[in-house]
Formats: structure tokens, sequence, C-alpha cells
């Protein structure tokens, strides 16, 4: 070996003794796990999932629902589904075992359509603050307590800051919620990681004053929960679906327009009903999409069939003959979900 191989060997030995004292100090300053190595946590790191209640959105999101220890932000115009989807997440989540708080800062949460979505409201914590700070506590308290599995926000634009609430009608107080809600998220980023806990903000739209050319929706809040956020998902309604002349539901589209987790800008459509036997997405509406799509399901004309199964004619005949075959159903789904999903990481209950 040559004298500058040498040189060079003890100089990285010394620089790995002096990292490994450098470890030993910031865990004995910080405790231990403050720092690691990557790969010593490369499987604990990966990513737990709670499902969306929605086939297709489970899979537009790449890992099969919201992710756990992050922050997701769901936005749309006003009966997008927003709330729908939120609290079918929360169902998911019970199905889990899993334990669930719902911040009402709009007031309008409603027990009966919960329940009839399959939230069991006795289990399901609920919060109706009068301020934004206040709102924001609550979180950071359910959070901090490792217990929660999810918790919804419902929503952003409703959280009014104090001074707002204590002013009178009329008064200017610019970038107030928005500074709220960016010490909030300071705060809560780390603590939302450690706990494992879903994060869910519901946001709604509004437009900017004087924008000729682009895209002049925003949202409100101001941009820091458009950086914490590991997912966002614009949610649209784009069309109306009937039953003989009666509006019956609509069908909506999610875009993925940022995802940590998967590649982003993935779009899933489905039918959210609330009229008739089964509120809420339809799952077999979802089912049969996705089926004709990848042809698991047999489409000729308006005849839907699966192997030797005549499902019926027409879209809403074919979803009726799912909901009466549940266990066809069940296998087409689960086709569907190995056909069209990465392996994910089932979410976990224990804290």
């Amino acid at each position: 070996m040559t004298a500058n191989g040498a040189s060079e060997n003890g100089t990285k030995d010394n620089r790995l003794r002096a990292l490994e004292v450098a470890i030993e100090k910031i865990e004995k300053d910080h405790g231990h796990g403050s720092i690691m190595r990557l790969g010593e946590v490369s499987a604990a790191m990966a990513v737990e999932t709670i499902p969306t209640g929605s086939l297709s959105l489970d899979i537009a999101l790449g890992a099969g629902g919201i992710p756990r220890g992050r922050i997701t932000e769901i936005f749309g115009p006003e009966m997008a589904g927003k709330s729908t989807v939120a609290m079918h997440i929360i169902a998911e989540a019970q199905k889990l075992d899993g334990l669930a708080a719902y911040i009402d800062v709009e007031h309008a949460m409603e027990p009966t359509f919960a329940q009839v979505i399959g939230i069991n409201i006795d289990d399901l914590l609920i919060s109706q603050p009068d301020t934004g700070e206040q709102a924001l506590e609550i979180v950071e308290a359910l959070v901090r307590s490792n217990a929660i599995d999810i918790v919804v926000i419902d929503s952003v634009a409703a959280l009014v800051p104090r001074a707002e609430i204590e002013g009178d009608m009329g008064d200017s107080l610019p970038g107030l919620q928005a500074r709220l809600m960016s010490q909030a998220l300071r705060k809560l980023t780390a603590a939302i990681s450690r706990s494992r806990t879903s994060v869910i903000f519901i946001n709604q739209l509004r437009e900017k004053i004087g924008v000729v050319f682009g895209n002049p929706e925003t949202t409100p809040g101001g941009r820091a929960l458009k950086f914490y956020c590991s997912v966002r998902i614009d949610l649209r309604r784009i069309e109306t679906l009937k039953r003989n002349g009666t509006v019956i539901g609509n069908r909506v589209r999610a875009k993925i327009v940022k995802n940590k987790i998967a590649p982003p800008f993935r779009v899933a459509e489905f039918d959210i009903i609330f009229s008739g036997p089964k509120i809420g997405i339809s799952r077999e509406g979802d089912i049969l999409d996705l089926g004709a799509e990848a042809e698991i399901v047999k489409k000729q004309g308006a005849f839907y069939s699966y192997k030797d199964n005549k499902m019926g004619q027409g879209r809403e005949n074919a979803k009726e003959f799912l909901r009466d075959n549940p266990e066809i159903a069940s296998e087409i789904e689960d086709m569907i979900r190995a056909e069209g999903q990465p392996e994910t990481v089932p979410a976990g209950t224990e804290k």
C-alpha cells in the first residue's frame, strides 16, 4: 500500500470515529433514535395507508389509500363530495379498529348521514370549536396523544382566527388565517409523523380577483398547507346521475394534484349516491367500471357479463347484480387490486 493510500484510510477511519462520537452525543442530548442510518429503518418507514372507500381512488393514489403519518388535503367546489369521501375514509379506518375524530368547524356534521355511510358514531370523537386556534389546539392534543388514527378538519375555510371573531364586521385583517395555518402546520407535522396519524384537511375554493390568464381558483388558508401536504386531491362533480328522471347522485372526478408517496396527476372517477338503497360512494359502480376497463368484466353493447354470469343490460342493472352477489363483487375487486395496484403496507392499529 502506498503512503497516500494509508493516509486516506487513516483519514477515513478518523472521520468515522468522529462521526460515531457525534452520533453518541446527539443521542445523549436528544434521545435514542433521534438520528440513525436510513438502511436500518427503511422497512419501518414504509408508508402505511387507510383505504378511501373508493377502489378507483385507492388505485389512483398508488398506495392503496391515504398515507398514515402524513397530511392530506381534499378540496373542490361545493357539492363535490369532499365530506362524503372523508367520512368514507373514517369508516374504513374504523373497520381496521382505528380511532377517529371529526373537527366540525363548519358546524354542519349530520350524524344520520355519517351512520348510513358506515361510521360507528358511538366511537367517533366530534368537536365543534368556536375559533380556528381552538380547533387546531384540539387537533394537536389528539395527535400528540398517540392514540388516534385519523383526524378530519372540515374545513380550512371555516377556521376563523380569534381576532377576527372578536372584531367587528367589515374589519380588514389580512393574512391572519394564513399565519395561523402556517404556525399550526409547523408544530403539527413532526407530531403527525411520529404518531402515524392521518390528518385530512377539507378545503373550499376561492377565486383570485383580476386574473385574466391562467386558473383563477385558489384555496383559503395560504400556501403553507399546499407545502406540508403529502397528498392533495382535487374533487369535481362531472355528471348528475338520474333514475327515472329523479336525481340520485353525482359522478365525481378526483385528480391527485400532489402525491409524495406515488406518481401524481392520476385521475379516478366514481359515483356518489345520495338517494336509494345504498348511500355514499358506489362500490359496485367502481368495480363494474374498473372491471370492464381491465376486461375482467365483459361488455358487449349494453350487456355486462362475468365468466358464465350474465350481469344484466345497462350499468344500473349490472350494479344491482353485484349488490345481490357480494361474493362475485369481492372476487372481481380482488382481481382489479392485484392487477392495478402495487403491493402496499396495510394500515395497522397499534400505536
